[in-house]
């Protein structure tokens, strides 16, 4: 797949890592240590004015590359999710295709 949107709902550890995830009315659980980093948007397009006091959220996105499986026999996916606001919405924004190995 690709880039897109589509709102999961998250369980994160008391740090606020992602611990697992539902998505399309399945249970994933993470796999491996999750990855975090920030993103600039283009929040002058995306919003009409900045509110006053309003920092958190306007300018980045917070990113977390997750692997995740159904259960032990299930294959590993590796999304990308982002954590928009202070309610802790999240969304789906990417889905990485495993590359096959050729064999010569």
């Amino acid at each position: 797949m690709g880039v897109f949107s589509e709102s999961v709902e998250v369980a994160c550890s008391p740090g606020g890592q992602p611990v697992r995830l539902v998505w399309g009315n399945r249970t994933y659980r993470i796999v491996a240590e999750p990855v975090r980093w920030y993103q600039r948007r283009s929040w002058w397009a995306e919003e009409q004015r900045a509110e006053l006091g309003r920092g958190a959220g306007l300018v980045d996105h917070e990113i977390w590359r997750v692997q995740v499986r159904l259960n032990e026999r299930s294959q590993v996916r590796t999304l990308d999710l982002s954590r928009q606001g202070n309610p802790g919405r999240w969304r789906l924004i990417k889905i990485h295709v495993a590359i096959q190995s050729m064999s010569a």
